[in-house]
């Protein structure tokens, strides 16, 4: 059963309308909100990410595209840069960490949804929330599993209200998917995640 108050951190995977689906969650989580959030967007290689721009007029939390090593800082959303795999890195006894990788693009994708989801189920194990939005093709159910094998939750966006419904379609019929949620659902729900057990 999902425990907001377990998880210890979130991430979120989106493609096609994916930005108008974060625009739905991301401004409404509050200054006080003491996750981090990394998200990977699907955006065209060579072409500079506008997103954590866009996003940081919009949000109360820290809006950051990281560097290779940069450590996950509660409280900040994190946006994969363009052209780089964005990876959880969980050293025994050492905070988690942002690792960028230019391995060869994933389900046609680079930066990868799977690649980010499989990274932090292995860091965070039962604290992840993992989040598959609208997009177009399938990116993410493997990841997703990844998430729900690791003890952690996921939810997918209601393909019935994405832009592009294969990508939550795909989650759930991976049998990684929790919850089906609409936009409004998530951001209630995000809202009452806090860090509060170790």
């Amino acid at each position: 059963m999902f425990d907001a108050h377990r998880i210890g951190a979130v991430v979120i995977g989106a493609s096609a309308g994916g930005v108008e689906a974060l625009n739905h969650l991301l401004p409404v989580l509050p200054r006080a909100f003491g996750l981090p959030v990394l998200v990977v967007v699907h955006v065209r290689q060579g072409q500079p990410s506008l997103l954590p721009g866009l996003f940081a007029s919009r949000c109360q939390l820290a809006i950051e595209e990281p560097f290779d090593k940069d450590v996950i800082v509660p409280g900040t959303v994190y946006f994969a840069p363009p052209g780089y795999h964005m990876l959880v890195e969980a050293e025994d006894g050492a905070a988690p960490s942002i690792a960028l990788s230019v391995d060869p693009p994933v389900r046609f994708s680079r930066p990868s949804v799977d690649v980010l989801f499989e990274s932090a189920a292995h860091a965070y194990g039962e604290r992840l929330l993992g989040i598959v939005l609208s997009g177009a093709n399938d990116d993410g159910a493997r990841g997703a599993r990844a998430i729900r094998d690791a003890g952690g939750a996921c939810w997918a966006q209601n393909p019935e209200t994405a832009s592009a419904p294969a990508m939550p379609l795909a989650a759930i019929a991976a049998d990684a998917v929790h919850e089906v949620l609409t936009l409004d659902e998530m951001a209630v729900r995000l809202s009452q995640c806090t860090d509060r057990k170790p």
